[in-house]
């Protein structure tokens, strides 16, 4: 029997929406980055690195992603951990995968270069380790999570229209939804409010502000909140 110990790592799915300048469609965006070294030397990753003995696990995952993409996501949650034998080709990992969620703006301002990029998630190459299948997983999770809960709210200012909102949810879940009853749904389900002002400088009828309710967490960590 082997008696090699396991290494932890922590990593970040990061998401984003970005707009097609031709189409004006929203998608969904992540940053990922060249691996440098062996193994799957070369290939795009997702941002992450060794467990320090000194940091918790989120302390570790924004650290990494501040070293690497320059993002400080409001919305961080941790996804799975992933310990397939195997997975790191020489090496025993389990990596703790987090997720997060980042405004449009910040992510332009994002670290980006010959070894920091962004990638789309509907046209992803092939990834190192099994990144790809994290990917998935995370996307998964958003698409589901954006059913039933106010983590929309993390792509968006503090204040929106429902037509933004709903261009959120058309991008996650990749569909078009009816503007009407997309309207009922979310004014039935009393988790944004309205602001009171409109939005100035346009040329038809001003649309509405809105606000999610502030008393509701983006992420419910029970006891460990």
């Amino acid at each position: 029997m082997s008696q090699q110990q396991a290494s932890v790592a922590v990593s970040t799915v990061i998401f984003a929406l970005r707009s097609d300048p031709a189409t004006g469609i929203s998608t969904v965006w992540i940053p990922v980055v060249r691996r440098i070294r062996q193994p799957d030397e070369g290939r795009w990753a997702l941002p992450g690195g060794p467990l320090r003995v000194d940091a918790d696990l989120e302390e570790a995952a924004r650290d990494h992603l501040l070293e690497t993409t320059g993002l400080t996501p409001k919305y961080l949650e941790q996804l799975y951990a992933f310990g397939k034998v195997g997975r790191s080709p020489g090496q025993r990992v389990v990596s703790i995968v987090y997720w997060a969620l980042v405004e449009s703006d910040e992510a332009a301002r994002a670290t980006v270069g010959e070894n920091v990029t962004w990638l789309s998630t509907d046209e992803l190459p092939e990834l190192a380790f099994d990144h790809n299948l994290i990917v998935d997983y995370a996307l998964w999770r958003l698409r589901t999570k954006m059913e039933y809960s106010r983590i929309a709210h993390a792509f968006l200012g503090d204040t929106f229209t429902l037509a933004q909102l709903r261009e959120v949810h058309e991008a996650v879940r990749q569909k078009p939804l009816d503007p009407a009853n997309f309207r009922r749904t979310i004014e039935s389900s009393k988790t944004v409010v309205p602001t009171g002002e409109f939005v100035t400088g346009a040329r038809h009828r001003p649309a509405r502000l809105y606000r999610y309710d502030g008393s509701i967490d983006l992420a419910d960590s029970g006891p460990l909140q």
